[in-house]
């Protein structure tokens, strides 16, 4: 048994400080930005990206809707076809009794 098991390591490990220090750099980053990015809420450019915003969620929506269509269609074919199986095995149950009714 490794005596190394129960002992944790001082110091901090590079895949810890890493992250750390690459968020600490990029919250300084708000003085860089432009007045489009940062402060101006009104004006052509944030009306184009609401605008932009808008249209990608309505053709997210519209391909959802195609998904959500097609398996509500093929839920109805395979209801139908199910019908279909037992009618067809109804059918031919009865003709197979009819057939012994006379017969026997």
């Amino acid at each position: 048994m490794s005596g190394r098991r129960g002992r944790f390591r001082a110091g901090v490990s590079v895949f810890t400080a890493l992250p750390v220090l690459s968020l600490w750099l990029a919250g300084e980053g708000r003085a860089l930005a432009c007045a489009s990015c940062y402060g101006l809420a009104d004006g052509p450019m944030i009306d184009a990206a609401r605008l932009g915003t808008w249209l990608l969620l309505g053709v997210t929506f519209c391909v959802q809707g195609g998904f959500a269509a097609f398996f509500i269609y093929l839920r109805r074919r395979a209801a139908k076809a199910a019908d279909q199986a037992l009618d067809e095995e109804w059918s031919r149950l009865q003709r197979e009794w009819d057939r012994a009714g006379r017969s026997g």
